[in-house]
């Protein structure tokens, strides 16, 4: 009885259509994404260029790279994302922590007042707990997931 009315339900709204058509638009949305990071990336690296016929300003050319390299990692995450349809939670770690530490070669540490130097390094420490618990987790999570899928059968 159950599944004739979810059977109904499915036909009335055309439940499997409207979540293709959604999970089409979300693609377009993060492919226009792809393809303003990948737009920003070329225009950092053309002004990092530029920037060397200048003198040299070792912490703008540090910050420079570190920019392109935190979108360079945000471009794979979505590509990572395109393809698996998942994202991975240790790849956005290290891209917050990469650019908390951006901001601080960029401002320069001892421009940073003492609170806020706590305050990151409690927010730096977290976040190296998740990556280290993370592996720790994974098999739980795969775990859970093998089991609510035998309940459903």
């Amino acid at each position: 009885m159950a599944k004739w009315l979810l059977i109904e339900v499915n036909n009335l709204f055309k439940r499997d259509r409207i979540v293709r058509n959604l999970e089409i638009f979300q693609d377009v949305i993060v492919i226009s994404l792809c393809v303003s990071l990948f737009c920003v990336m070329l225009l950092r690296l053309g002004d990092m260029f530029l920037s060397f016929l200048h003198p040299l300003d070792l912490r703008q050319v540090t910050s420079d790279i570190l920019f392109i390299l935190i979108l360079v990692e945000l471009f794979r995450l979505l590509i990572d994302y395109l393809q698996a349809r998942s994202i991975s939670v240790g790849a956005a770690v290290e891209i917050t922590i990469v650019s908390a530490l951006r901001e601080v070669i960029l401002r320069g540490v001892l421009e940073i007042p003492r609170e806020q130097i706590f305050g990151l390094s409690l927010f730096l420490a977290v976040l190296a707990g998740i990556l280290i618990l993370l592996p720790l987790m994974s098999p739980l999570f795969h775990y859970m997931k093998i089991n609510d899928q035998e309940i459903e059968s």
